[in-house]
């Protein structure tokens, strides 16, 4: 079994997105593999969860234009002041 990793962010942090970040088929209304996000864009944490079977964080993070994306910790940064 694999242990669980702690989050390393928390809710209401604010982020940047580390890489383009597409969709992988469960972004509902959106072509498999259009650009989400782009490198750069600044968002918001508004949920923290865990990826059950690799007991990993997922971080639902509302970026501009609305869109909620998971992300791991791999793929986003806190935002700098």
């Amino acid at each position: 079994m694999i242990d669980a990793r702690q989050a390393k962010y928390e809710w209401g942090q604010k982020v940047q997105a580390l890489e383009d970040l597409f969709n992988d088929g469960s972004f509902p209304d959106t072509e498999d593999g259009a650009l989400l996000v782009g490198i750069g864009e600044y968002g918001e944490i508004v949920n923290v969860g865990m990826h059950v079977d690799a007991n990993l964080p997922v971080y639902l993070v509302e970026f501009p234009r609305g869109r909620v994306v998971g992300c791991l910790e791999e793929e986003i940064a806190l935002a700098s002041p």
